[in-house]
């Protein structure tokens, strides 16, 4: 198994949270990029500590720290068995990690794209706001948008329609349900064509 993670880093900063406190609005999201960029030299870090070989690319130029993301050099690090942690979204503003992950994805050629959220699944509701919020097993791409579904962007959704990428949204939050995914077990919702 070949694996690359695309570092998210709401936790720290996001880009629409900046705009709605008066930042120019591509100003925040590279504030919110640059985020992502220490979560992922955090990852990087826990992962080596365990003996896990892995490298920090950036979709922005920041060589003291990471490497520039160039396609070739990522797929090569994944042929080598090396975790690949992908930071700073597209390195473009008005565009989400969402977004970053599924254009990565397709670009390495993954087989699924897996969404680490904090909810079960898609569901037709918030189930954090509504706890009548029913959960799909599995739902297409056109379900999604149809009934504007926000587990991840419209334009994210739009990408893996096209290029036929699936997507599995699970619960980061509990213990084993990465390599429940990574081994085909039944977990979260299988969102395809």
């Amino acid at each position: 198994m070949e694996l690359a993670v695309v570092m998210g880093g709401g936790n720290i900063f996001r880009g629409v949270v900046g705009e709605q406190l008066g930042i120019d609005r591509a100003r925040a999201d590279y504030m919110g990029m640059l985020a992502t960029l220490i979560n992922a030299l955090a990852l990087q870090d826990a992962l080596e500590m365990q003996g896990v070989p892995c490298r920090v690319l950036s979709a922005l130029e920041v060589i003291k720290v990471a490497e520039p993301y160039i396609r070739e050099k990522a797929i090569r690090h994944l042929e080598k068995g090396r975790i690949v942690i992908l930071a700073c979204g597209t390195g473009n503003p008005f565009f989400t990690t969402d977004t970053a992950a599924t254009l990565r994805a397709l670009e390495i050629k993954a087989e699924i794209l897996f969404k680490a959220t904090k909810v079960e699944g898609v569901y037709d509701k918030d189930p954090l706001k509504d706890v009548t919020a029913k959960k799909y097993d599995e739902i297409t791409f056109s379900e999604v948008l149809q009934k504007d579904l926000k587990v991840m962007d419209a334009t994210a959704f739009s990408l893996a329609k096209t290029h036929n990428l699936p997507i599995l949204v699970f619960n980061l939050l509990h213990f084993g349900n990465i390599k429940k995914a990574v081994l085909g077990e039944k977990v979260g919702t299988l969102v395809k064509n």
